[in-house]
């Protein structure tokens, strides 16, 4: 089964190839969506897959690359559409 999951990520997250890590890490677990940054220093991840792959993106997301200083995460799920083709960062 295919879920979807938002997750915000604030701290030390601009800057420190956050975004580029992660679209390495999601699809080295097969995961499919999009990573940005957004306002307050912070990322936005929308990420597809199935949930033993979306776990292990979470629990990356909690330590991020080694610049990173993670301080806050916040997770959303949703019912999945598998409308992404890749991993895309924007």
């Amino acid at each position: 089964m295919v879920y979807k999951v938002k997750v915000l990520v604030s701290g030390k997250v601009q800057k420190v190839w956050f975004r580029k890590q992660t679209q390495t890490k999601a699809l080295e677990f097969g995961l499919t969506g999009w990573v940005k940054n957004i306002f307050n220093n912070a990322v936005e991840i929308m990420a597809e897959g199935n949930m033993d792959n979306l776990s292990l993106l979470l629990g990356w997301l909690q330590d991020g690359p080694p610049l990173a200083k993670v301080k806050k995460i916040s997770i959303e799920w949703f019912e999945c559409e598998s409308e992404y083709k890749t991993f895309e960062i924007h």
